[in-house]
């Protein structure tokens, strides 16, 4: 739930409703993905932390000034320059009906929906798809390795945390040469994300650092295989 690497909450919701039938053999398995808990541990408590004091609050505040519509414009622009890097790794795993899919969201959300602002593309029955390259990188055969918590971008693994880098290039950052334009829109952007997030942190029981690790792991897997997780119960 941290600056970029929160989106996994986003997906979480999805996740959830089949908790009961998927998330055991997770329960069993996952320490078994995480050598480094001890340093993870120490880079999650100083992440939350930040979280708690700073990007919590902020979200909060954020979500209380801000009127549904406009909150609900704003994720969706946001949402459609995320596109652009679902479409990306949708043609690197040679998906091509989805490819098909993003590219009609992108050209519908951008014209019709003013930017993105609204999300027409989904009213009109094409869904998003949600892909990037570490998913890219599973999709071809490369293992997960061990799960990571990075400073700042919260829950990954190995494979995942070099998929980040490939993506900047879908990203509009890397191209916004006015430095306060980059800054306060990347702000938005994080800020936006955790504010979404705040209704789906209720949902974390119990040790929060093992919740969010068995989620995060449960959830790429789940991505990676396209939803097609064998249960072995």
């Amino acid at each position: 739930m941290y600056l970029n690497g929160a989106r996994w909450v986003d997906r979480l919701g999805r996740l959830v409703a089949c908790l009961g039938l998927t998330l055991l053999p997770v329960f069993v398995s996952a320490s078994e993905d995480d050598p480094w808990e001890g340093v993870n541990r120490a880079i999650f408590r100083f992440n939350d932390t930040l979280d708690i004091y700073a990007l919590k609050p902020v979200a909060k505040g954020y979500q209380a000034v801000t009127p549904q519509f406009l909150e609900d414009g704003v994720h969706n622009i946001f949402g459609n320059i995320g596109d652009v890097r679902n479409l990306a790794n949708d043609l690197f795993q040679a998906k091509f009906h989805a490819a098909g899919v993003d590219t009609s969201r992108l050209i519908f959300n951008t014209s019709f929906g003013l930017l993105g602002f609204f999300d027409v593309a989904t009213k009109m029955g094409l869904q998003r798809n949600d892909e990037d390259f570490g998913q890219t990188l599973g999709y071809w055969g490369v293992s997960s390795g061990p799960y990571v918590v990075l400073p700042l971008l919260g829950p990954s693994t190995v494979r995942d945390a070099g998929g980040k880098i490939p993506d900047t290039f879908a990203s509009p950052y890397r191209y916004i040469d006015h430095v306060p334009t980059r800054n306060v829109t990347r702000a938005v952007d994080v800020v936006d994300t955790r504010a979404n997030l705040l209704s789906a942190e209720k949902m974390i029981t119990g040790d929060k650092y093992i919740f969010i690790r068995n989620a995060f792991l449960q959830n790429r897997e789940f991505k990676v295989k396209d939803g097609e997780v064998v249960d072995d119960f």
